[in-house]
């Protein structure tokens, strides 16, 4: 057990597919599952793959929208709302916290299927409020971690952190048959990603872009992004936890992770 009770936990969740929104999956059943163990929080904090930018920003309306970023898909999903409010003050804390970095107040952009297709099981009654913060795509992984750790006092606030991606998401190898099994070089990087978390070992987690399997499992740097937020928010007396894995397509992994 952590030895601060009041610290909420931190994730993050491999998305996968939106469909695991509405579908009963080993995925989403584990999700909800989680989310069952969580204590409220006062806030959440969301790190998307799906808001991929050249500048830092952070949502700060009252009323954040419902975004269907997807096609391809069934009307159901399309029909899908998570209609959570967004938290101004949280949104300019979270810019003060990120000095000098500037971190534009955004009133545009919402929820998208990476934030609310979790949320929707980790918090199904969409009744605490949701703010994202953008990728900044012109900052090299190391920012990242950085800006994790200067986020990481939001925990002690009641603020829940989530990170959603994919450890491994190459869409271009993807295979889409029923059981595909998993390329050698998705487990051998979902291994090194996973025992570099155990470690907390930022510099094997930043470098991944050195390794051939870090290059063919993470082709470009959105949905890798964000498990580096929750992983630079782990405390020394933290236990990484396994909320759920898997593989998906032959070139997904779906290995999703709790810090508490």
């Amino acid at each position: 057990m952590s030895e601060h009770p009041k610290r909420m936990p931190v994730a993050f969740i491999g998305h996968g597919s939106p469909m695991n929104a509405i579908e009963q999956t080993g995925y989403s059943q584990a999700w909800r599952a989680f989310g069952a163990s969580l204590p409220r929080p006062r806030a959440i904090l969301s790190v998307s793959a799906h808001w991929f930018t050249n500048m830092a920003a952070v949502t700060a309306m009252a009323h954040p929208r419902t975004i269907h970023d997807f096609g391809g898909f069934p009307q159901e999903l399309f029909d899908v709302q998570y209609p959570a409010p967004g938290d101004p003050a949280l949104a300019l804390e979270i810019a003060e916290l990120l000095a000098p970095a500037e971190v534009v107040q955004d009133t545009n952009w919402g929820l998208d299927h990476g934030t609310w297709s979790v949320l929707m099981h980790l918090f199904p009654k969409a009744d605490v409020p949701v703010v994202q913060l953008s990728i900044d795509g012109t900052e090299p992984p190391a920012v990242h971690w950085e800006f994790g750790e200067k986020l990481a006092q939001l925990r002690d606030q009641g603020v829940f952190v989530l990170g959603s991606g994919n450890v491994v998401h190459n869409l271009r190898l993807c295979t889409f048959t029923p059981d595909a099994a998993p390329y050698d070089w998705n487990v051998s990087f979902d291994r090194y990603v996973r025992d570099a978390l155990e470690r907390s070992d930022a510099e094997a987690l930043c470098d991944y872009a050195a390794r051939e399997d870090g290059r063919l499992s993470v082709p470009t740097p959105e949905h890798y992004l964000p498990l580096l937020y929750p992983a630079a928010m782990r405390a020394a007396d933290e236990k990484l936890r396994t909320i759920v894995d898997g593989y998906e397509a032959g070139a997904l992994s779906m290995y999703s992770f709790s810090v508490s």
